[in-house]
């Protein structure tokens, strides 16, 4: 049951931590604003699109991206003016324990938690998928990295492309070859002069096409010139855009379906996608972590108050972004797998929580 003490920590740490979210948004909203204020008035992008498609998104994009950081603040704030004002070490005279302070703390980190991983999951990647396609159609037009020119792609484990000029205007492949192999060797091999996307699944109208098939020393050809064909293909003209920002535009069960069929197809290129479905689970739990380092630092009543406090808090805090990006870099290169690259940061840092938390009344 919440009791006084509880309502009054919880109200407190929750008006906090939203007043430290709008002030941040307000000044990320006006830094983006002047970076793209000249590409807003020069490209013919409306006011619609600019106030309610990208900018209630940007915001999405960018508290979630900064909410564990924005709860060390907020726990900071509010509790070294509790113990400024002798208001926890009044507390601690009444008999609380320091386990039993952190329960409303607790508390309401696990609210925000659950926003936050609600929004990483769904309602940021929707909001990012909206954002990102005004950003590739306004500002950053040339963002798309996809190649178009030789193109050699598994669509398969045992079954490859090769397209020597794909054009994204249309949706039309030029010399476009299937290979399909059986123990290492070719079996089918199928060319054509063009393949032209038709709608989904995956469906692609061949023309000028040759078949051959071999069986051991027999080849049987079948010769198709000026004619057409229609067949299906597993790939598609989204295979042939590349963004750098594309895995933030999808859910995680979109993600997770992007993945496995990747792997299915025996391709290998899904590090990022990885990457980014795991960090959507480990951020959330990231603002716990904080949220015991941040109390444990800021009960104690020092000389330097709010402002020495805040000060390690934000040292904190850039020290964990530092470690994230760097085991990032490391699951990247395979040095060390996907998941513990993650949640290595996670992992470190709870052991320094667990220890600032086991000194805090010493």
């Amino acid at each position: 049951m919440i009791k006084t003490l509880d309502a009054y920590i919880i109200r407190k740490f929750l008006s906090t931590f939203f007043f430290t979210v709008l002030i941040f948004t307000m000044i990320s909203v006006i830094i983006d604003f002047s970076e793209k204020v000249e590409k807003f008035i020069e490209e013919p992008i409306t006011r619609k699109e600019i106030l309610i498609d990208y900018f209630p998104n940007f915001i999405l994009y960018i508290d979630g991206l900064l909410w564990p950081l924005f709860t060390l603040i907020a726990v900071i704030f509010f509790t070294s003016r509790m113990a400024y004002n002798s208001e926890i070490i009044s507390i601690f005279n009444a008999g609380v324990s320091f386990r039993r302070l952190l329960q409303p703390y607790l508390i309401a980190a696990s609210l925000i938690a659950l926003l936050h991983y609600v929004g990483n999951h769904y309602f940021i990647p929707k909001g990012n998928n909206t954002r990102l396609e005004l950003v590739y159609k306004y500002i950053w037009q040339d963002n798309d990295k996809g190649k178009t020119r030789d193109v050699h792609m598994f669509v398969a484990p045992d079954t490859k492309i090769y397209i020597n000029y794909y054009r994204k205007s249309d949706s039309t492949a030029r010399r476009f070859r299937l290979e399909h192999f059986k123990d290492g060797e070719l079996v089918y091999l199928l060319k054509a002069n063009s393949a032209e996307w038709i709608g989904p699944p995956s469906r692609w109208k061949l023309r000028n096409y040759e078949i051959r098939t071999f069986d051991g020393l027999e080849e049987s050809i079948e010769l198709g010139p000026g004619k057409e064909m229609d067949t299906t293909i597993a790939f598609t003209p989204a295979d042939f855009v590349d963004y750098q920002e594309q895995h933030t535009m999808m859910t995680s069960p979109e993600l997770r379906k992007y993945i496995a069929n990747q792997r299915s197809r025996g391709v290998g290129n899904t590090m990022k996608y990885e990457i980014e479905l795991y960090r959507r689970t480990a951020e959330p739990f990231t603002i716990f972590i904080l949220t015991i380092i941040g109390l444990s630092i800021a009960a104690r009543k020092v000389r330097g108050g709010i402002g020495l406090h805040l000060a390690i808090g934000i040292g904190i805090g850039a020290l964990y972004i530092f470690f994230s990006r760097f085991a990032i870099v490391f699951a990247t290169e395979q040095t060390i797998p996907v998941i513990v690259g993650i949640w290595l940061p996670n992992i470190v840092f709870t052991g320094v929580a667990l220890y600032v938390a086991r000194n805090a009344q010493s």
